[in-house]
């Protein structure tokens, strides 16, 4: 069996659960092997949820994610990304959508050289990685406080000294101290598979609307699977207030980019 600790389970994953020792059966849950149906077990001690699940459970495609390590290449380079389910979770194994949007960085579909780059939720911070790779004049590579050290690790694993002299790995939990970024700062705002915890919406999308104020020409693109109704709510309140395009879709990986810029203020001011 794989033990996950607490912090492996996605944020509001478990909000509505309210059991002590059972074994649930779950038509969806935002961890990666579960996104088909499976048995769970959710145990509850001293108030604190934890998640056993069973290992003849896990389909093979998910195994990948047990690996100490995956190797890339992108920019010229070898490259090595750690992983670390056992202890992060889903924070820190590399997502399909994660490759797909360093490859779409890759092949000059926009411009990264010489540009200020944000990635939101890095996990392993490849596609951070790729963007300094790629000559962005500084890239902040971002997720919440657990995972910053793991992404350091990668950091430092793949990038010379004077390509890690323009990164920064950084705390950014979505909706929250917010005032500790210039707004408009960043000129490229990328994340890959962020959009999958319905209650993660309205912060995510309050951190975009911060990072790419009016009157600015911030770039946004992300990378996910449309997979569930959910998906497309977050796409229609996204457009609420962004131009949003579909400009890519790897079909192999059936992975969706996104490109959106903020819409000019309907009163005209900034």
């Amino acid at each position: 069996m794989i033990y996950l600790e607490d912090v492996t389970v996605p944020r509001g994953l478990w909000r509505s659960l309210a059991v002590s020792t059972a074994r649930v059966w779950s038509p969806e849950v935002a961890v990666p092997f579960c996104k088909r149906r499976t048995w769970l077990r959710v145990a509850a001690f001293c108030g604190t949820m934890a998640l056993v699940v069973y290992e003849d459970a896990i389909p093979p495609v998910f195994r990948r994610f047990h690996e100490p390590s995956v190797a890339l290449r992108f920019a010229g380079r070898d490259l090595s990304l750690r992983q670390d389910w056992g202890r992060l979770g889903v924070a820190a194994v590399v997502w399909d959508a994660a490759v797909v949007l360093a490859t779409y960085l890759e092949l000059g579909a926009v411009e990264v050289k010489g540009k200020r780059v944000l990635e939101l939720g890095a996990g392993t911070g490849l596609v951070g990685i790729v963007a300094a790779l790629l000559g962005a004049a500084s890239v902040s590579i971002t997720d919440r406080a657990p995972v910053l050290a793991f992404i350091q690790e990668n950091v430092d694993a793949n990038l010379a000294a004077g390509e890690r002299s323009r990164v920064a790995v950084r705390e950014l939990s979505w909706g929250e101290g917010l005032g500790a970024w210039a707004p408009g700062e960043h000129e490229l705002v990328l994340g890959a598979d962020i959009v999958y915890v319905r209650d993660t919406f309205p912060a995510l999308l309050a951190t975009l609307h911060h990072l790419c104020p009016h009157g600015t020409e911030t770039l946004v693109l992300l990378a996910c699977r449309i997979r569930y109704q959910r998906d497309e709510d977050f796409l229609e309140m996204l457009a609420g207030s962004f131009v949003v395009e579909r400009v890519h879709h790897c079909s192999e990986r059936d992975i969706h980019i996104l490109r959106a810029s903020r819409r000019p203020s309907p009163s005209g001011e900034l």
